[in-house]
């Protein structure tokens, strides 16, 4: 990634990943806003004329045009009907549709990016140079960087925009072993009740994460190891355990301050080969396979600790 853009955000605040690239269609997003400026000038004009005609026919029609407070005459553009006229000042789904998948998209590029270190730890970026570099207005990429805000991967920074947190081993360390505490009981549970035939349904996504740990892509990966797990956990039924082990898992794929950019290609293969002994595992309904092939999938090195009482 290269960090020469800087701007009016200040230091740091112009830099993206270059690699980031997202297939959005900036024009239909525009033609949206368009849509939505002509929909509210026309409203304001039929407002406008209503009060004209409450007046009476008496009052001179500078009247109704002195309701007006801007300086100049609304901007040129389709007649719209006012608020309570049916038809054409419905907004269209599909403008929301749009709106919604460029988001969407945007959000994906930056966590892709985040995952591949590419947005550095502790450097701050500017929304409207990262939509420069996505193709994209300013606003979806800060609601965007609103959404990682809540998902603590950025930090707002007053009048500049967003800086990338930085964590330290510690950090990840403490998520690696809330996964833990969180997914090792499940799994061992539903080691025991869900029958083979279930299992075996997962393989196509084990052998996903295969492909994906194969191709040295880190944010691949972490898309297929994350929809392997959910399918997993999935099993157990409980919508809120899907949700906040999916959250965990998400920020302890985003590598510490300071290391390399992200875990190299023999690190994610070992670990989708993980997926495949555990269905393996599990299929053949071996517990004290499933049980030690848990606590290496989820601790590693941590395993001697004895932080799971496995």
């Amino acid at each position: 990634m290269k960090h020469s853009a800087q701007g009016a955000a200040g230091p740091g605040a112009g830099t993206a990943a270059a690699a980031v690239r997202i297939p959005v269609q900036p024009s239909a997003a525009d033609a949206a806003r368009d849509r939505d400026r002509d929909r509210d000038e026309g409203q304001s004009r039929g407002r406008d004329e209503s009060r004209g005609r409450m007046r009476g026919a008496g009052e001179p029609d500078g009247a109704a045009r002195g309701e007006h407070t801007h300086g100049e005459p609304p901007a040129p553009g389709p007649s719209v009907p006012g608020p309570s006229a049916p038809g054409p000042s419905t907004p269209r789904p599909r403008t929301l549709v749009q709106r919604s998948s460029v988001r969407g998209q945007v959000l994906d590029a930056l966590r892709a990016a985040l995952v591949t270190g590419e947005l550095r730890p502790g450097e701050v970026y500017s929304a409207p140079v990262l939509g420069e570099r996505l193709g994209v207005s300013a606003t979806p990429v800060r609601e965007a960087m609103q959404q990682l805000a809540l998902e603590g991967a950025v930090e707002v920074v007053p009048n500049r925009g967003f800086r990338v947190v930085e964590r330290g081993d510690r950090e990840l360390a403490e998520l690696a072993e809330v996964r833990a505490l969180i997914e090792v009981p499940v799994w061992l549970r539903l080691a025991r009740t869900v029958p083979a035939e279930r299992w075996a349904e997962l393989r196509p996504l084990a052998e996903a994460t295969a492909r994906a740990a194969s191709s040295g892509c880190p944010a691949t990966y972490a898309e297929a190891d994350r929809a392997f797990h959910r399918a997993v956990l999935a099993l157990a039924g409980n919508e809120e355990l899907v949700r906040i082990a999916g959250d965990v898992h998400r920020r302890a794929q985003w590598p510490p301050a300071g290391s390399p950019a992200a875990r190299g290609r023999a690190d994610l293969v070992a670990d989708a080969h993980e997926h495949t002994a555990l269905l393996d595992a599990l299929i053949a309904g071996d517990p004290d396979a499933v049980r030690a092939l848990v606590g290496q999938h989820f601790t590693g090195a941590r395993q001697d600790s004895g932080v799971l009482g496995l």
